[in-house]
Parts: structure tokens; sequence; C-alpha cells
């Protein structure tokens, strides 16, 4: 039976979330600059990438997206730039039985889908930039357990469902600790130990480590 937006409500209840006005507040006018900065200085290489994008595929898009479940399961669309082939979604399938990851999470190394900008642009995360518009329509944080996409969610346990308690974001622990190296569980573990802490000093640091790892991180595929 499909999950509703009530029912998430109704299930995902932890007593240490229980949100601060004031951080909620001062996190949302970060988003706001942060975004808005990010997407007015990267533009030079949002063109950059576009045009390497359309010269290895002249025919594909230059942007992908995806439906993600944001806080409390809502629906929304993620953006990202297209770093595999057009057809990649239909190819899933046939490749869900070389899955290295643990849980609903599908995860593999060496996706024959991944064209070769996309394995750079994957490797040093550039492909997840475009998430900026997310981070300013306010569908996601810059700080924040990563948005599963709707059919993982239907998988999950109702203690795996307090992953989406709180805003999704760009970056968290995973994203700092080692990625596709960390197994599901201790995946989940690590956004439910940010969304009971989480402050702003959690915030800022977790934004400073996601600098250092940003380009070039051996664990992002």
């Amino acid at each position: 039976m499909k999950k509703t937006i009530d029912t998430y409500r109704d299930i995902l209840k932890i007593e240490q979330t229980k949100e601060k006005k004031l951080y909620l507040a001062t996190k949302r006018l970060i988003d706001i600059i942060g975004s808005l900065c990010g997407l007015i200085l990267l533009s030079p290489l949002f063109i950059i990438v576009s045009i390497l994008i359309k010269i290895e595929d002249p025919k594909g898009s230059i942007f992908y997206s995806q439906q993600r479940n944001g806080k409390y399961g809502e629906v929304f669309r993620m953006y990202k730039f297209r770093s595999m082939v057009q057809n990649a979604e239909e190819m899933l399938d046939e490749l869900k039985k070389y899955n290295e990851q643990s849980g609903p999470v599908f995860k593999i190394k060496n996706d024959p889908r991944v064209t070769k900008i996309g394995r750079f642009i994957r490797r040093t995360s550039i492909d997840e930039l475009p998430q900026l518009l997310n981070v300013l329509k306010g569908e996601m944080s810059i700080v924040g357990p990563r948005p599963p996409i709707p059919s993982e969610v239907e998988e999950y346990t109702s203690y795996q469902l307090q992953r989406l308690l709180v805003k999704p974001g760009l970056t968290c622990y995973w994203q700092v600790g080692g990625r596709n190296k960390i197994e599901f569980d201790e995946w989940v573990e690590l956004d439910i130990k940010y969304i009971k802490e989480r402050n702003l000093w959690i915030d800022v640091k977790l934004i400073l480590k996601t600098v250092f790892v940003l380009f070039g991180d051996k664990n992002a595929s």
C-alpha cells in the first residue's frame, strides 16, 4: 500500500527533532544566500560543463531531473547535470543484479551508463551543483540527508523513514565520511545522528568539510 504524506507525518517522530525557529530561520537564510552566490559564481563552470556534455552527446539533454522525496516524503524534482546516457533508466533493471550497495539503494562503481564527461563531473561532484536551484526554491537545504528516490522509500522500514524528518540536502555526514564505501544501514544511522544533533555549528563544519572533499573524492561514482 502506497505511503502518503499523512502517513509519514504519523510515523516520522523523534523527540529530538523539535524544530527551533531561530535555527530554521538562520538555516534558510544561509541556504538562500549560499545558493544564490553559488549559482552566480559558478555560472562560468555551468556553461563549460554544458558545452562538454553537448559535445559528447549533441542530441542529449544537458540537465537531468528526477523525482525525489523531501521532508515528510513530499515529492519534488531534483536537478543534476546529465552524467549518463539518455536511456539510463531503461538499462537499470538489467544492472540491478550488479548492485554493490546494501538496502534499497542502487550503486555500482563502474556503471556502464556513465558517459566520459559524466565520470569526471561525478568524481568531482560537479553533477550535483544544479541542486543549488532546489536549495533556492526551498525544496532542499545545503546540509541535510540526501533525497531518496520514491521507489527506494517504498522499501524503507519505519526506522529508516526517519531520514525524511527534515529537508534533504546537498551534503551531510555520508558525503564527507566515505560515501559509497558506507553501507546503507550505517548511512541511515549517520543521517539520524545529524537529525538529532543538528545545529548551525554542525552545518558550518559539514559545509567546510564538503569543500575539501568536493573535488576528486575517490569514493564518488
